[in-house]
């Protein structure tokens, strides 16, 4: 069964109460694997990448790089060498090619996420909503601490109405710094 998921990036505002960039939201629907353990681990990774490689630039681009890396991590399971597909691992265009997925009903890497317009609403059987606040800062600069909301287990209302209401009205288990949110969200592996 899956575990479906929201969520969205958001630029921080600042101590003055004024964004750099108002309005900056970039929201993504996660179809599997939503529930906090495995998003925090995801954003945590994808915060470790961008710092390293100094490629944080806001809520669109801190989207787009979530869904890419989520669906880098299942394109694997397509490269298990059956004689029936010809895809190489050294040639990333052989997943491309319509005849490697004949076997396929539908390909999780081609599925599973959504990028949402805020105004929409969201699908209703969600059952977290996460919050990703981006600090304002120039992306030359150190890197900062990203902030995350957690709803509580299906703690918002579930309608297809305005999104901006279910996150205003969701109950956060969790809002803190990504780091805090590891430590108290995500148990290790023993």
């Amino acid at each position: 069964m899956s575990t479906r998921s929201q969520l969205r990036f958001v630029q921080r505002v600042d101590q003055d109460g004024k964004s750099k960039a108002d309005n900056r939201v970039a929201q993504v629907y996660r179809h599997s694997d939503g529930y906090p353990t495995s998003v925090l681990r995801d954003l945590a990774q994808q915060k470790e990448l961008l710092d390293a490689t100094r490629a944080e630039r806001g809520p669109g681009y801190a989207a787009a790089t979530f869904v890419f890396l989520d669906k880098l991590s299942t394109a694997g399971l397509y490269l298990d060498g059956d004689p029936e597909r010809t895809i190489d691992a050294d040639q990333p265009s052989d997943l491309l090619d319509p005849d490697n997925m004949k076997h396929l009903d539908q390909p999780l890497f081609l599925l599973g996420h959504g990028v949402e317009n805020p105004a929409d609403g969201i699908h209703g059987d969600e059952e977290y909503l996460y919050v990703v606040e981006l600090p304002n800062r120039n992306p030359f600069e150190d890197p900062s601490e990203w902030t995350v909301k957690v709803s509580g287990h299906s703690a918002f209302p579930r309608w297809d109405g305005p999104t901006e209401e279910a996150f205003e009205r969701a109950s956060w288990q969790f809002h803190g710094p990504l780091e805090d949110a590891l430590e108290e969200m995500v148990a290790e592996p023993a």
